[in-house]
Formats: structure tokens, sequence, C-alpha cells
């Protein structure tokens, strides 16, 4: 209520973040799962004709599963990193590559390059999602940063983001949506479509018809950042939270001068901020009591990462969560994707890919 009362009134938000409670409630379910292996920053997982490809950097790769074992297999290499990808009905790939656009790879239109949408560079392309093998849409993350400078766009208050509904034929792109806060997800479902508004912690839910759209919130106000969205067999959806919200960030994030000055003279490792994995150095902030007691990790203290991977029912409301806590080895959940009953999870923040049995009601990992 105090949110909605907010909006209708124009108030600055309090620096609160709703606790994790109820469906959200912490497990250590991700740090339970089997790990595949491990890869150097795992993203962008995607199922394929019954193959799953991911990336690592400038790398794309699929899971080979000869015999019980699954192993990585190298695919393609592309000249920058790779910074999103989706598969079409048939296969063909569409893959985001940093600061070059987006390359079709295989299937009707292999090898078409986007680089120019209207008269704005693709750059930091976060989330991409086929209609069909002839149509695409693309979310563009910001205009000022690139998607590895997510850091940045969060902390400088970005809401430069955009959707595009492109036609693979002839590279027409049509605008739906612009001064959106990082959209880094995108699902298409029937004549709507739904992104994740990552700085704003909500999904919008846009019905596009002709030449007008309408955009409603789906889910708001979440206990992080809510990430990549991939189809789910029961009809909802799989969301995947990259990091979490905490009250030091958001108070930082209101101090405006403090704020400035830490982008100006700190490098990224060191800034007040939320991050796929925290703890590497003993120079990051947080440090101390409030983080280790007698030089323990407590599960319930402040971090600046997490693991949470979130299963939308089909009318997207949340289901079942799978956690990695503040103490946990499987945070930075960036990516999940669905394939034959079983659901393949990137760990980016603790470069490793896990693998757990589509959930069930009363599983771990429900509330």
């Amino acid at each position: 209520m105090s949110t909605l009362l907010s909006r209708l009134f124009s108030r600055r938000q309090a620096a609160t973040v709703p606790p994790m409670d109820g469906v959200l409630r912490p497990n250590e379910a991700l740090d339970e799962l089997s790990a595949i292996g491990s890869i150097a920053a795992p993203d962008n997982l995607v199922a394929a004709k019954g193959k799953v490809f991911f990336s690592s950097g400038s790398d794309l790769y699929f899971l080979d599963r000869p015999g019980n074992k699954i192993s990585a297999e190298p695919f393609d290499r592309f000249s920058a990193e790779i910074t999103a990808l989706d598969a079409s009905p048939e296969g063909a790939l569409a893959v985001g590559v940093d600061g070059t656009g987006i390359r079709i790879v295989g299937g009707a239109h292999d090898g078409v390059v986007l680089d120019v949408f209207d008269t704005q560079p693709v750059n930091c392309v976060t989330a991409l999602a086929f209609s069909g093998e002839d149509e695409l849409f693309v979310c563009l993350g910001s205009g000022h940063n690139s998607a590895p400078d997510w850091q940045r766009d969060l902390m400088e208050k970005r809401s430069s983001g955009s959707l595009w509904q492109v036609g693979l034929k002839d590279k027409k792109a049509r605008k739906l949506a612009g001064n959106l806060a990082f959209p880094n997800g995108i699902l298409v479902r029937g004549d709507k479509l739904v992104v994740a508004e990552s700085w704003n912690h909500r999904l919008l839910s846009l019905r596009i018809d002709g030449e007008k759209h309408a955009q409603a919130f789906t889910l708001a106000d979440l206990p992080g950042y809510p990430g990549r969205l991939a189809p789910a067999a029961n009809g909802g959806a799989w969301l995947s939270v990259f990091a979490p919200r905490g009250q030091l960030t958001e108070f930082v994030l209101r101090e405006d001068t403090y704020r400035n000055r830490m982008l100006r003279e700190l490098s990224s490792e060191h800034w007040i901020a939320p991050t796929l994995r925290a703890g590497k150095a003993f120079t990051e902030p947080m440090q101390g009591g409030a983080v280790k007691v007698h030089g323990v990790h407590k599960a319930w203290a402040p971090t600046r990462s997490y693991g949470l991977l979130i299963l939308l029912d089909s009318n997207l409301t949340p289901t079942h969560s799978f956690h990695s806590r503040a103490d946990g080895k499987r945070h930075g959940i960036v990516s999940a994707c669905e394939l034959d009953g079983d659901v393949f999870i990137a760990s980016r923040g603790n470069d490793v890919l896990c693998t757990m049995p589509v959930p069930h009601s009363g599983m771990e990992g429900t509330s």
C-alpha cells in the first residue's frame, strides 16, 4: 500500500527493501544441486532443438550428454563477450555481441547482422526473444553503458533502456518502449511480452496490438534485481534474480554527492553496489563484524551478492524459489532454462553450471 501511495503522490521511495518471505523464504536449495562443471562466467542458457546452449565470455558452447555424463562442447566464437542469446523454434540462434550488435546463426536468416535500429546503434543487448522464425524482440539495457558495465548503469541511476520489435527479413525495427531502467529479460506470451526491468525491481507486461501497446506491472517490488526470463513447462517462467537489493545500496543511491564521488574516485570492485560474487578480496566494502563473526560468514549477514531463482506459474505468480544465501556457493544466478524435465542454472558469480529436476509441489524450494 505504501508503494502505491508513493506512486500516486510522487513521493520519494524510502530506503527499504522488502523481506524474503512466503514463497521467497530463504533456503539452501541451490547449494545442494549437482554441478555440471566449473565454467568461467557461464551465462545465457537457452534450449534449442534438444540441446542446451550457453556462453562463456566470447565463446558459445552446447551441453552434450554421452551416456549419463554432461559435458560442455565448443560451438562458436565471437569477437567480443556474448551478452544475450535466444533460439527460434527451428533452432536458429540470435547472439548479442558486446559492442557489435546481433548475429543470427543458422536457419533461414543465417548470417544476418543487426547493428542499427532506425538510427540507433545496437549496443548493450541484454535480452533476445524470437517470435517464430522471422521476428525478434530485443532489449537494449542502456543507452549510456555496455551490458558488462551494469553496475555503473545502476549506480548512475540510468533509465535509458529500450524494447524493440525487429523483422529479420527486412531488418525493420520498431521501438515499443523507451526510458526503461535496464530491461534485462524478455518472454513472449501470445500477444503479450513480459519484460524484466532490473533497476525498478519489477516485471512489466506489454500488450502489442498493431501500432498500439499498453504497459502494466506484473510483479513489483522484488527483493533483488530481476534478469533473464525463460519459459517453463508449467506455462509460467523461470526468473533469474542476479543480485540482491540491500539497505546500504538503497541508501547510497539516494546520497548523490557521496555516490558521484564514489563513482569518480574508486574502482568498481570497491563500490557499495550489488555484485555477482562478493567476498573475493579483503579490500571490498562491507567487512568486519557485520559480515563475519569469529571468522564464520553467517548466512543471514548483509551481502552484496546472493543466489536466487524463482519459478512463476502461468499467472506469473511465484510458486517456488531456490536460494544460495550470503555464505553460499551459487551466487549471481544470471540464467536458467528447462529441457526434458531438467532445469539448467548458470551461477556466474561462482563460475559453475548446475542442474536439478523440474520441481513439483512440496519439494525443497517451495513454501
